[in-house]
């Protein structure tokens, strides 16, 4: 029953990471329906690296580009492309300072917040009204630079609040600054590697001092390649979506889910 009870919440965690729903605020709400709660911090983060691995996979090409950019520019050589690469190597670094900093100072209050239901349904109710905005926001042709993709980076360390949706705040911050919403969607998603990577690192002392045993074992990974496989869906799915401007889909669903969330907390009390 565990082992199911893993794999459902790898696909919520899959379907959720990236679709602008907060996956987070699902696993919390959904780990309480299911009276899954004995893996902790150790199975969030091993689902986020199961949708790290779908992200990989999907913008493999991007990815090997930026690799090799600073290689070629300490060569000598450098194309235009080339050197978009490199700039998006230092601005994805610029975005991902907002996320170590809350991430390495406030840990344990962090980890406090997921236990609240009531504050899960209060965010998703914000990260569904950014949703809704957003189809108002217009492309004013501003391109990512440092200073936008801090403010984007700024945007995700606000996601680590379980209820708020990642790419869902980076994605309409970046909107909000006048940046192409297909741009700054790829730009989210990229920027989502070393903040997953982070998380790990952070929690790795966990697994360290309490490792799990082999059934256990059994379920993480079981929940990890759910969200591997659902993530790389849900990439594609959000990246049609964003094309046809129809994000405000998702807020309408984030509200819905936040008002069953606190009508059924509230009767539960």
């Amino acid at each position: 029953m565990e082992l199911l009870k893993a794999i459902i919440l790898g696909v919520i965690q899959g379907a959720t990471e990236f679709l602008p729903v907060s996956s987070s605020g699902h696993l919390v709400l959904g780990s309480h329906l299911l009276d899954f709660r004995a893996q902790g911090i150790v199975f969030d983060v091993m689902l986020h690296i199961g949708t790290l691995l779908s992200v990989l996979v999907v913008f493999r090409k991007e990815l090997i580009e930026m690799a090799r950019a600073p290689v070629r520019w300490l060569g000598g050589w450098s194309s235009e492309s080339q050197r978009m690469y490199l700039l998006w190597d230092v601005y994805v670094v610029v975005a991902t300072i907002p996320a170590v900093i809350v991430g390495l100072f406030f840990k344990d209050n962090i980890e406090l917040l997921f236990t609240s239901e009531f504050l899960v349904c209060l965010m998703l109710i914000v990260t569904g009204l950014m949703m809704i905005a957003s189809r108002h926001l217009n492309d004013r042709g501003n391109r990512i630079n440092g200073a936008r993709s801090f403010l984007i980076g700024c945007g995700q360390a606000l996601a680590i609040v379980p209820g708020i949706s990642r790419s869902g705040t980076t994605i309409f911050v970046g909107m909000l600054l006048g940046v192409n919403r297909e741009t700054v969607a790829k730009f989210s998603f990229i920027m989502s590697i070393p903040a997953i990577l982070g998380a790990a690192v952070l929690n790795l002392g966990d697994v360290v001092r309490n490792p799990p045993s082999p059934d256990e074992t059994a379920v993480l990974i079981s929940g990890t390649l759910a969200s591997a496989l659902t993530g790389y869906l849900a990439i594609k799915l959000l990246l049609d979506i964003i094309r046809r401007n129809r994000l405000q889909w998702f807020g309408y669903y984030c509200l819905a889910v936040a008002a069953a969330g606190l009508i059924y907390f509230a009767s539960a009390l």
